[in-house]
This record gives C-alpha cells, structure tokens and sequence, in this order.
C-alpha cells in the first residue's frame, strides 16, 4: 500500500529538471566567461590606474567573484549531471559537501565599493543575485532529501521503547 509520503513529489526537483534550471545554468556559466574575460582584459588595466585601497578593494572582491562563482559553477554542473542520468540526487548529496554554498557578502553599499570600476560592480551583483537563487534552488532539492532519508524519531519514542522493554522482559 502506497503512502501519501511515497506519492510526493518535490518542487525543487521538478524545478532542477525544468526549462528554468537550464536557464539558470546557462546564465551561471555565461557570467562566469564574462568575469573571466573582463578580469583578464578590461578589469586588469582599469585595476592599475586605481589609487591604493581601491586597488586593494578591487583585488578582494575580484577574488570573492571569482570564489563565488567557481561554487556555483561547480554545483551548477553537479546538478546538471544529475539531470542528466550521471549520477542520483542522494550521490550528489553525498559529493555536495565538496561544493560550499555559503552566502559570501560583499561590501556594495561602501563608498569605496562605489569607487570600483562598474563593470566590476556589476559583476559582483549579478554573482549575489545568481547565488541568492542557487542556494534557494540548493536548500529545495536537499532538504526534502535530507528528510527523507532518515526518519525523524520522536523524542520521547525512545524512552517509551526503553520502558516498554523493561516492563516486556523476563526478570533475570
């Protein structure tokens, strides 16, 4: 007999198999070529013009974008392997932990923020906003997985098993 638990089906996974996972992932990988073109080309000659901190500012978040960005690459293409048939959600929950999802902040309201070239700042705010959705598409997929896969017990079902025992079992 079928449990309504058997029969359910979870967003994020529809949603990860959808047009707009695809979207999703084409327009991570795309913003990580275009930061990788512009902190190779533009962004390193607009870097050397820049006065001291700024500079410094511009070399820390350009390697906050670039951290950023290799992350959700990388759970990006994870995902898209499951999709795929590559590989089960529980084997890419198990790899998952390789991949660390954690809200990286940058400082984008700071006045020295603002005296960063604006193809830099974009950039970083096009990366926040992609992660704010991976991470949301992140915590769908793995935490109806995580639910699933362990049942969670009780707290006092323990101690009813434990009392059940003792009043069940032969006196030795």
């Amino acid at each position: 007999m079928l449990s309504i638990e058997d029969n359910t089906v979870f967003f994020g996974e529809k949603l990860a198999s959808s047009d707009a996972f695809k979207s999703l992932f084409r327009e991570g990988m795309l913003l990580v070529e275009e930061s990788a073109e512009y902190l190779d080309g533009p962004g390193r000659l607009e870097s050397r013009s820049l006065a001291r901190a700024e500079a410094l500012a511009y070399a820390s978040e350009s390697m906050r974008l670039t951290t950023r960005l290799m992350q959700m690459a990388s759970w990006l293409l994870l995902q898209r392997a499951v999709n795929e048939g590559e590989m089960s959600l529980t084997q890419a929950g198990a790899d998952k932990h390789k991949v660390k999802l954690a809200r990286q902040e940058s400082a984008t309201d700071g006045s020295l923020f603002q005296r960063l070239p604006a193809r830099l700042r974009d950039l970083v705010q096009q990366s926040m906003r992609l992660q704010d959705r991976v991470i949301h598409l992140d915590q769908l997929l793995y935490a109806g997985s995580a639910q699933n896969a362990a049942p969670v017990q009780m707290p006092l079902e323990g101690q009813h098993a434990l009392l059940r025992e003792a009043f069940t079992s032969p006196l030795r």
